[in-house]
């Protein structure tokens, strides 16, 4: 079943994910502000639109993968008195938002959708570019079972694991749980590293020992912090690519606003946000987030 699809936000992980709809034989029309972004879609024959608003005409359904809220808000919503995208998508369409973004922003443009005839659910995703260009990406999915239905058809094409969270909102809950607990993740196994590596110690034969033992983790497995331990790491290649310290240090503080709406206690999350804005500072923002073993190194002599 081929359908009409507008794709809005053409990023790291944009990028793949509207290939892989346009080689499963969807037609696509993308946009993206960026022009280098648009020009690297054309070259694999995707179609770019003139704008949003282009891109959308006619489309059943909309895939958007947007920096933050305001972004998302205001693309749908409008802003400084311009009418957003929601006027221009045909009543019955379905958005599929894969943005990480606060949930009350979800829910926010779910209903502003609703009003006009229109299903909108949020669908964050985890497993970064690899799991964008390989097509692999697990969707946290907020929504009603039906619009999950809808949407599944087109998930697949773009990743591996889907699952319902719940209802619109609950996919970017469970996003922000995941991503707090891997930026507390990343900081504990670059702190066990540097110390091992500090007392001597081989960064790969620690590395090996903790992923066996019971200090084992998704870090440990794939994406070790130390430049060559793993080879396709972004460690391996100067902490390029993967998923930056900025967008780690945002997720963390989507959390922490998160934990302080509904005072729910995350000691551990509050301080990895510290931690990482820290880095930030320090002007490690625009490298992979697992450079943050950077701060907790000795400095070699």
């Amino acid at each position: 079943n081929t359908m009409k699809i507008a794709f809005i936000g053409l990023g790291n992980m944009g990028g793949p994910m509207a290939l892989n709809l346009h080689k499963a034989g969807h037609e696509v029309q993308a946009f993206d502000l960026s022009k280098p972004a648009c020009d690297k879609l054309a070259a694999d024959g995707v179609a770019i639109a003139a704008s949003a608003t282009a891109a959308v005409q006619g489309a059943e359904a909309i895939v958007t993968m947007l920096p933050a809220s305001q972004h998302v808000e205001a693309l749908f919503l409008g802003s400084n008195g311009q009418p957003g995208l929601l006027a221009h998508i045909a009543k019955g369409a379905l958005v599929i938002d894969s943005s990480t973004i606060a949930a009350a922003t979800s829910q926010k443009v779910a209903q502003a959708a609703q009003a006009q005839g229109v299903d909108f659910i949020d669908a964050p995703v985890s497993g970064g570019t690899g799991g964008a260009i390989a097509g692999t990406l697990t969707f946290m999915v907020g929504g009603s079972t039906a619009q999950l239905e809808r949407a599944r058809p087109l998930l697949e094409k773009m990743g591996a694991n889907i699952f319902h969270a719940g209802a619109v909102g609950a996919g970017q809950t469970a996003k922000i749980c995941n991503n707090m607990l891997l930026g507390i993740l990343m900081v504990g196994t670059s702190e066990a590293i540097a110390l091992g590596v500090a007392n001597g110690l081989d960064p790969k034969v620690l590395s090996e020992i903790m992923r066996r033992s019971s200090g084992g983790n998704w870090a440990l497995e794939k994406y070790n912090p130390y430049p060559g331990v793993h080879e396709n790491a972004p460690a391996s290649k100067g902490y390029a690519g993967g998923f930056g310290t900025d967008l780690m240090l945002k997720d963390l503080g989507l959390s922490q606003e998160n934990a302080t709406a509904v005072k729910a206690s995350t000691p551990l999350g509050g301080m990895a946000r510290a931690i990482y804005a820290a880095h930030s500072i320090a002007g490690h923002g625009g490298e992979d987030f697992s450079s943050v073993i950077k701060m907790l190194q000795k400095k070699q002599a």
